[in-house]
């Protein structure tokens, strides 16, 4: 699984680099560094007022924030590996 997190200008407003230790830390957590790729990247086009915006695999997720982060892990990254396993 690759994971993508903008960096651009606006996301990095938005606090990337706080997501991007949020998913350091949950990689490690879980053990899924044999399982996911973590990069960075520069904007993607869909810009967002609220949150970061992360693509993972093909898929574009928008409003990302510390806040929402647990929720978003689990449903977008977790659930999808453990799927992908079983």
């Amino acid at each position: 699984m690759i994971i993508q997190v903008c960096v651009g200008s606006s996301c990095h407003l938005k606090g990337s680099a706080d997501i991007v230790e949020l998913l350091q830390k949950a990689v490690e957590d879980y053990h899924l560094e044999d399982e996911v790729t973590l990069v960075g990247s520069f904007c993607v086009g869909k810009c967002n007022r609220i949150g970061v915006t992360i693509q993972v695999d093909d898929v574009v997720h928008t409003g990302v924030t510390r806040e929402n982060f647990k929720e978003f892990f689990t449903e977008n990254i977790l659930n999808k590996i453990t799927s992908e396993e079983g």
